[in-house]
């Protein structure tokens, strides 16, 4: 059983307000049908068991949610590719929230990458879906 409380009947996005990709996908969240848990890493402290959790749910690494490129990355660590441990990256999304490179939806049991903001609407029931059927 994992940290992260996930439920058949529960959609929660992960993002970070401070990052355009998080700013849109919210924007495209709120045209849903079904109520969405957003949960806004600026402000809500995700834990490193939690990030650990939500990067092997991607089955990705979790230096691959942080966007290197992020201005504030680059002043900390220089523009040069840098190879920084899991538990170094998972400081980084703590500290610096809007470095987190895309936006997480869970849906169920379901862990989906959200890497541009229309992408969310693949996973969710919204009123223009609805419109169109």
């Amino acid at each position: 059983m994992g940290v992260i409380a996930t439920d058949n009947n529960k959609v929660t996005l992960i993002y970070s307000a401070e990052n355009s990709i998080g700013k849109q996908t919210l924007g495209y969240v709120s045209s849903a049908t079904e109520d969405i848990l957003t949960i806004n890493s600026s402000k809500t402290k995700i834990t490193g068991t939690q990030w650990a959790e939500i990067a092997d749910k991607l089955k990705m690494n979790i230096r691959d949610l942080v966007d290197q490129n992020h201005p504030n990355f680059v002043k900390e660590y220089g523009d040069k590719e840098v190879k920084i441990s899991n538990e170094d990256c998972i400081k980084v999304l703590q500290n610096k929230p809007e470095t987190l490179a895309y936006a997480i939806l869970i849906n169920g049991n379901d862990f989906a990458l959200i890497k541009t903001p229309s992408d969310v609407l693949k996973y969710l029931d919204t009123k223009t879906n609805n419109n169109n059927q």
